[in-house]
């Protein structure tokens, strides 16, 4: 049976480079980075290169970023971060948006039985946050705003620089998620305007494990693990040396491809969004179309569940994806189409493909072939015909 990998929001395969460098490391370099002796040097050594490499990717200094265990802690580092660093401003609300990442959503909630203030700012149909929605939502006492690069369900690019610019001129911090965009387009820190900034290594051929906030020079956070000084006392804890030689080798690899893996995902996800919506009928996309990420796509099929789609496809030895990899197991429909507007079928119908440089036109023309078989026969199963195009918009 082939085997297609159409999932690679979910995680990415780890590139033979960045295996090699793990290997390599754990094997060679045990010392401590913390120790001043010669082992402890060679292990500080592989950290420095790392971070230059995840700093050139960015945009960014060196010293700017702190090396975490992933995005969901980098994202923690930050909103938590940033917001006990503002309770001695007397700021003590916090807006995010109704579409980020769970990491975000519910550190925001948590912070909300805290005593904190918090603004879920909505999005419309093509998922995308407007600078007038945020600017109702912000308020004098506003400590942070966090809005995510991509959305990893449907792609969609905020704006983000122009949303910095307004969170700063009411004297609020500015963090971005950009796990699901790192790696996959140009980011720069410095034109984006952010305060901090989010990254996971598995999502660009990494390691799982391991990932990085970038943090402004000057913008204040409190340490969440504490301990030892490393990570400049930003992040206490022994660093993982061989992971975070890996996040440095896949950093620059993504930052050495990018501008042929921008063109060439480009190019299969539009051969398959074309071919699933010319060639099965009841189909939709969802979301912005222009302003996303060049990899992925977001179709719904009407008449069939999401899951069902997503088992049968499996069977076929394909994967693909009903939404975040982080709420699989969940039979609740997508926060972010819920937050989009779409109603409940719509939310359930709803299939993720993300693409990788790995993945090629030939296995997206075997997946447009099955297709159409496999939606039909989950359409004659439960007996649904799908709606016209039409009834589709309304």
């Amino acid at each position: 049976m082939t085997r297609i990998y159409f999932d690679h929001n979910a995680t990415t395969p780890v590139a033979p480079e960045v295996a090699e460098a793990i290997a390599t490391t754990t094997q060679t370099v045990f010392g401590n980075p913390s120790s001043v002796h010669g082992y402890g040097q060679q292990a500080k050594t592989v950290l420095d290169e790392a971070r230059a490499s995840v700093a050139q990717l960015l945009g960014a200094e060196p010293t700017e970023i702190v090396f975490t265990s992933g995005g969901s802690e980098s994202d923690n580092l930050a909103i938590r971060g940033a917001a006990d660093a503002a309770i001695a401003n007397g700021r003590r609300h916090l807006v995010t948006s109704s579409i980020e990442h769970e990491a975000v959503l519910r550190t925001v909630k948590a912070l909300s039985t805290q005593g904190w203030t918090t603004t879920l700012v909505g999005v419309d149909a093509s998922g995308v946050v407007s600078p007038e929605r945020l600017t109702n939502a912000l308020r004098d006492d506003t400590a942070l705003v966090s809005v995510m690069h991509a959305n990893n369900e449907i792609g969609t690019i905020q704006p983000i620089a122009t949303l910095a610019a307004l969170a700063h001129e009411h004297g609020a911090l500015f963090h971005t998620d950009a796990v699901q965009s790192a790696g996959k387009i140009p980011i720069d820190v410095r034109a984006l305007d952010v305060d901090l900034l989010s990254i996971s290594a598995h999502k660009f051929n990494g390691p799982k494990g391991i990932g990085a906030l970038w943090t402004r020079r000057g913008a204040q956070i409190r340490a969440q693990l504490t301990g030892g000084k490393q990570e400049r006392s930003r992040r206490a804890g022994t660093e993982n040396v061989p992971a975070i030689a890996g996040l440095g080798v896949a950093a620059r690899l993504a930052d050495k491809k990018r501008t042929v893996a921008l063109e060439y995902l480009g190019t299969l996800r539009d051969r398959l969004e074309d071919g699933v919506l010319a060639n099965v009928s009841g189909t939709q996309r969802n979301g912005e179309v222009l302003h996303r990420i060049n990899n992925t796509c977001n179709i719904s099929f009407d008449g069939v569940e999401a899951e069902s789609l997503l088992i049968a496809l499996d069977l076929e030895g394909i994967a693909v994806s009903t939404g975040s990899a982080c709420s699989s197991g969940s039979l609740e429909p997508s926060h972010v189409l819920q937050a989009m507007g779409f109603s409940s079928h719509r939310t359930q119908s709803s299939i993720r493909f993300s693409l990788g440089l790995g993945n090629t036109k030939e296995e997206v023309d075997h997946v447009l072939t099955l297709l159409p078989t496999v939606v039909s026969r989950l359409r004659a199963v439960t007996r649904r015909a799908p709606k016209t195009t039409s009834t589709l918009r309304r």
